[in-house]
């Protein structure tokens, strides 16, 4: 069976003919058509989260408890430091630093539209953002704090019980760690990076993309590449084997992470991890679990021959290369906050 073909039977609908001709018969408007099919536009709005609400004085509480390194055992990390604003929504390292200058064991991915991911990690061990808010502060290889200091640590803060009391209006005890999780939730529910170029074209201005982003567009689908990567966020929606079609080397997938295995204990979830979702793409390497691969175009490659059995020419690499490049989005400004004092009973740093 044709690797097209096959692609086409996974995802419900027939595909055009792909090859030379298919791209000398470029017609934008009928691609958008077909891409309207399996990707939507990012809102402009930011999603409100199940069970939560997104006012300001949450928001704002969410904002300063992710700057803040105090939520760490030795006040050097905070959630910024893996996954930096400014720098795509993620520290730019193959594997993060946490506690005692140890180094993680994955990549960490952006956080930039990660309220639109069916669950979070790259193995799914959180079902949302507010599951994923604590794990990091209590990971000995992270922030390696616990509940019950990170609560004293707030509470003997009379700018943060405010800030509690403000966010959680009409709770006897606001400061909680369930509310820390919703504070960071809400904050994190804001970072999205709308009207990208490619969402300009599933709004219909069919000029916003050059032809060699079209014919990258057209490759992406008709290579298959949509059986993973489609939706709002061109992935983090289901869990695939890495090595679908050919395993890489252990340079890219080490033997140690079996990923989901670790989850569910369960076979065929052995080296399966959540497709990657590729909004911005382009601005967060390196590549993959193992933060491993620092090219985009290495990266397009290392996934058509493991993913789709693939070896793609140059020209395929570059022109898909080029569309991932337009999933690029307005990137929000955010402003560090002043941070609340400390106080006389504010539990202190301890070494690394």
């Amino acid at each position: 069976m044709q690797r097209p073909l096959l692609a086409a039977m996974l995802v419900g609908i027939a595909l055009p003919a792909a090859g030379p001709a298919a791209a000398a018969d470029l017609d934008p408007a009928a691609l958008l058509e077909d891409a309207r099919l399996f990707f939507e536009p990012i809102p402009l709005a930011a999603p409100v989260p199940d069970g939560n609400v997104l006012s300001r004085a949450r928001i704002d509480l969410g904002k300063s408890l992710w700057f803040d390194p105090r939520l760490s055992r030795s006040w050097v990390f905070s959630c910024n430091s893996c996954h930096n604003l400014g720098m795509g929504g993620m520290d730019g390292l193959p594997a993060s630093i946490g506690h005692g200058w140890a180094q993680g064991p994955r990549n960490s991915p952006t956080v930039y539209n990660a309220i639109f991911n069916a669950a979070q990690f790259w193995d799914g061990r959180a079902a949302d953002l507010r599951e994923q808010a604590t794990g990091p502060i209590e990971a000995a290889v992270e922030m390696a704090n616990t509940e019950e200091r990170v609560l004293a640590t707030l509470s003997s803060m009379s700018g943060y019980v405010d800030m509690f009391a403000a966010a959680f209006p009409g709770e006897d005890e606001p400061v909680t760690f369930s509310n820390l999780a919703k504070a960071i939730e809400a904050f994190e529910a804001t970072l999205i990076t709308p009207n990208s170029p490619f969402d300009q074209f599933l709004m219909g201005d069919i000029g916003v993309l050059d032809e060699q982003e079209l014919r990258g567009l057209q490759a992406f689908i008709e290579e298959g590449c949509i059986t993973c990567h489609q939706g709002v966020n061109l992935g983090g929606q289901e869990y695939y084997p890495f090595g679908l079609v050919e395993r890489p080397g252990a340079d890219i997938l080490p033997e140690g992470d079996r990923g989901r295995f670790e989850v569910t204990r369960t076979a065929i979830d052995d080296y399966v991890f959540r497709a990657s979702p590729l909004r911005n793409i382009a601005i967060t390497p390196p590549y993959f679990h193992s933060g491993a691969v620092w090219d985009l175009e290495t990266a397009v490659a290392v996934m058509g021959v493991a993913q789709l059995g693939a070896d793609l020419s140059d020209e395929q690499i570059a022109d898909i290369t080029a569309f991932l490049r337009t999933l690029t989005g307005e990137i929000p400004q955010v402003e560090f906050p002043v941070l609340p004092e400390m106080g006389p009973d504010t539990p202190l740093p301890e070494p690394m």
